[in-house]
């Protein structure tokens, strides 16, 4: 029996014909179902555009053409995969990395599907038991009362949030040492504000010298300056003059003032935008709400109980304490209770222990998307689609293994097992050797990255890839695979140290933990022990609100902040939401390439600029697709289309303009080209060598400089980010500001093991420039190439948020804690 047909009963297999998708070229596979199916290669090598952007975006498709176009309408149009025959297809449930919600009002509650159990629960219980006769009105309660965000369900001040947000003295006057004219505060800086215009008429009233510091002045006019004078007026002047004739007026005023604090909270409130209101937030301190105890939740959330808890209560808890509470609840209902509950428990009960098994259990059900690390939100998707007793279904999964520590992936490989064994499809895009080594099936695509691959390398049994000499995948299923190293150049134990003194976020409350400058540091421990509170919050906006002359909220204090100029955070979210942002844009290596080419002598005769060149802009773009080089079609009664723009033919731009060109290409030829062939075909000027080179570095060089940002994978939109680091780092960036500080998490999810290497090897050159890194990271073979480790544990939630052990890798590997025993044996390699 051949390859391609055995492995699946009955004969039953997904058939792909023709998969054109991405960079996929002509790619023809019979893939087995009811099986596990590892799809394998190296980074770019067309993975995800075979398994989620072809086969899962045309189960999609079928799916919507399906139902009413009433309700079609209401859902966005998906590009239609290339591919010429997909046979076979059946239901599919995708959790795909690059579409993870990080919305501030997304919980891991609303995402795993808990809080619409636990309302349900909440909402029916009441209406039946003893409350619902302290309460009559409550007997039409709905679900809508436990929602934090809806009228019925949030508290009245807060509206929800949680918090309020006040102005800050601390804030506004950020340094205390300086004038106030002079430094002390940026608010101060203001001019045109009448507030300001009035500051010398109330010195002379105190009878203070602008010209000193804030701390000595006096403090009668320091708290007029602040709260305002009541209901004293200050009479002072205010000069305007005319551009024009240059006559100057004057307008004499004499008014109370209402002072700093009232005028932020004032402007605060009138912003009409999130950015205008993000521009007087920075004066302004969040603070728990009085009303609700800082839970966002209104009167009735806060009062009923089930089996002793309110719901407040039961959705601070801990997961793995939720679940043991669910197991409890049974026996503390009344007989009529128990008969509304039935339809509810088991299913919550199941739900919470599959969050535990895939270590999800150290969260709160109100813990914020934001604040989780990509592998935690990742996994609480995978939660919302595991859940379902069903049968039949193709279920794709991005990564899953992604965030997990070495001690924390066998759940997650008995739950693969068995969704297979109830009858399911489980396609598994990965690069973890371990998870791939139990797939049933591996569909191996490559054998390079970009234009490099797209090409079916093998499609067969997982035990016989290892002998085939075209796969990569294949010699790391082997052993064979080399393994990244790295020179310790850098003595972590000898070099100045960042101090974090009294860090309080989430699970991790410390003393104080120190960051070697000059270093590559990681983070490790298992999943949830606080590497991401430690990275993020601790460190990222500690340092970075240090710098720009705040205080910090997660830390008491940041010593020796002095010794960096900058700190980037280079995390794994889109770059552009459309598909005008691409690498050449995200990168400014687009506005360098436009300038050569409006500095050619036939762009100057034709009069064009270097706007002239950007497809985002009227003026040489295509106008019938408005830069877009697609356009999207009206299919009526099926879902609307991308297709190919007639009037550019695709190439985004008029026909005048594209007959400029620059050493014989055209901008849209440019725009084709990969980051390697560009850096062939542009050598100068240096600044956009450097772009390109940096990105090369970050291990880019197959990205087309003109492909769409929705298309990139997480693992190559922080790719990207950090070539923009290696950029200011280097000195060669527009933004340089000196040493600096790189921050990444999780860095070499979303890359082959072969991949590894450039990644480590793009840190060396951040490190070479001056500057410093800290990365949090479960593959242990980057940590032991690392100058200095945090092991952070001993477990997760408030088993962890202590320091396992610190210092050198052989110093950790010989000392306590879960990392050092899987640490050790790559220690002795």
């Amino acid at each position: 029996m051949s390859h391609e047909t055995e492995g699946a009963p009955g004969g039953e297999f997904i058939e792909v014909v023709g998969a054109n998708t991405h960079n996929l070229r002509n790619v023809s596979v019979t893939i087995p179902k009811n099986r596990i199916v590892a799809f394998t290669g190296v980074s770019g090598s067309g993975k995800t555009s075979l398994a989620i952007d072809t086969i899962h975006a045309e189960a999609q498709l079928r799916y919507l053409n399906g139902i009413s176009p009433f309700f079609r309408q209401f859902i966005s149009p998906k590009d239609r995969p290339q591919v010429d025959r997909i046979a076979g297809l059946g239901v599919t449930l995708a959790v795909d990395q690059r579409r993870l919600n990080r919305s501030p009002r997304s919980t891991l509650g609303s995402i795993t599907g808990l809080n619409d159990f636990l309302g349900l629960l909440f909402a029916r219980m009441p209406a039946l038991g003893p409350e619902a006769v302290e309460f009559p009105e409550l007997r039409g309660l709905t679900s809508a009362y436990f929602d934090r965000y809806s009228m019925e369900g949030r508290c009245k001040r807060c509206a929800g949030l949680g918090y309020v947000v006040t102005p800050a003295e601390d804030r506004i006057v950020t340094r205390p040492d300086l004038p106030l004219r002079a430094g002390a505060g940026e608010w101060f800086e203001r001019a045109n504000s009448g507030e300001y215009l009035a500051l010398p008429a109330l010195a002379e009233r105190y009878g203070a010298d602008l010209d000193r510091p804030w701390r000595e002045l006096p403090e009668a006019f320091r708290h007029a300056v602040l709260h305002g004078t009541g209901d004293e007026a200050v009479s002072y002047k205010i000069v305007s003059k005319q551009k024009k004739s240059g006559t100057e007026t004057v307008i004499e005023r004499s008014v109370p003032l209402k002072g700093a604090l009232f005028e932020v909270s004032r402007l605060y409130e009138a912003a009409g935008s999130d950015s205008s209101k993000e521009n007087y937030a920075r004066f302004m301190r969040r603070q728990d709400c009085e009303d609700c105890a800082g839970s966002g939740f209104g009167d009735v959330p806060r009062t009923l109980k089930v089996a002793g808890l309110t719901y407040p209560e039961i959705v601070q808890m801990p997961i793995e304490d939720l679940r043991d509470w669910v197991a409890t609840v049974d026996a503390t209902l009344t007989p009529m209770q128990r008969e509304v509950a039935v339809n509810l428990l088991p299913d919550l009960g199941r739900r919470v222990r599959l969050m535990v098994e895939l270590g999800l259990g150290h969260l709160r059900v109100t813990r914020s998307a934001p604040s989780m690390s990509g592998g935690e939100l990742q996994r609480a998707r995978v939660t919302a689609q595991l859940n379902m007793d069903l049968t039949g279904i193709i279920f794709v999964l991005d990564e899953p293994s992604a965030g997990l520590h070495p001690a924390d992936k066998h759940p997650l490989r008995e739950i693969l097992h068995a969704l297979r064994d109830a009858g399911n499809t489980v396609l598994l895009v990965e690069h973890d050797p371990e998870l791939i080594a139990l797939a049933d099936w591996v569909v191996d695509l490559g054998p390079g990255a970009g234009r490099e691959g797209g090409t079916l390398v093998a499609s067969v049994p997982t035990a016989e890839l290892s002998d085939n000499p075209r796969s990569l995948t294949g010699a790391y299923l082997a052993g064979r695979g080399p393994r990244v190293r790295r020179e310790r150049r850098y003595d972590a134990a000898a070099a100045p140290r960042l101090g974090l003194v009294g860090i309080d976020v989430h699970n991790v409350r410390l003393d104080r933990v120190d960051i070697p400058l000059n270093s590559l540091t990681c983070i490790t421990g298992v999943s949830g022990s606080g590497k991401s509170s430690l990275l993020h919050e601790a460190l990222g906006a500690s340092l970075a609100a240090t710098l720009r002359g705040e205080r910090p909220e997660a830390v008491a204090s940041v010593e020796g902040a002095a010794a960096v100029g900058w700190v980037t955070v280079v995390n794994q979210d889109p770059i552009g939401r459309t598909p005008r942002s691409n690498p050449a844009t995200y990168t400014k290596a687009f506005d360098l390439i436009r300038k050569l080419y409006a500095a050619t002598p036939q762009a100057k005769s034709l009069g064009y600029g270097a706007g002239s060149f950007s497809f985002n802009s009227p003026g040489g773009r295509c106008e019938a697709c408005q830069g877009y080089g697609r356009r999207q079609v009206d299919m009526h009664f099926m879902p609307d289309m991308w297709v190919e723009c007639d009037v550019c033919e695709g190439r985004r731009f008029t026909p005048e303009l594209l007959a400029v060109t620059y050493h014989g290409k055209s901008v849209d030829e440019v725009l084709a080209m990969t980051v390697d062939e560009a850096a062939e075909f542009f050598p100068g000027p240096a600044p956009l060598a450097a772009t390109l080179r940096a990105t090369q570095q970050a291990g880019l060089g197959y990205l087309q400089l003109g492909q769409s940002g929705t298309e990139l994978s997480g693992g190559e939109a922080q790719r990207l980010k950090l070539a923009n680091a290696i950029l200011m780092g280097s000195g060669s960036g527009s933004g340089s500001r000196g040493r600096g500080l790189v921050i990444l998490d999780e860095p070499v999810t979303g890359l082959h093991p072969s991949d590894v290497q450039r990644m480590v090897d793009a840190f060396d050159t951040l490190l070479a420039a001056g500057n410093s890194v800290v990365i949090a990271e479960h593959d242990l073979h980057v940590a032991a190439c690392a100058d200095w480790i945090i092991d952070m544990g001993p477990g997760a939630g408030e088993r962890g948020g202590k320091v396992v052990g610190e210092g050198p890798p052989a110093t950790v590997a010989a000392g306590p804690g879960v990392t050092a025993r899987y640490l050790r044996p790559l220690m002795a390699n």
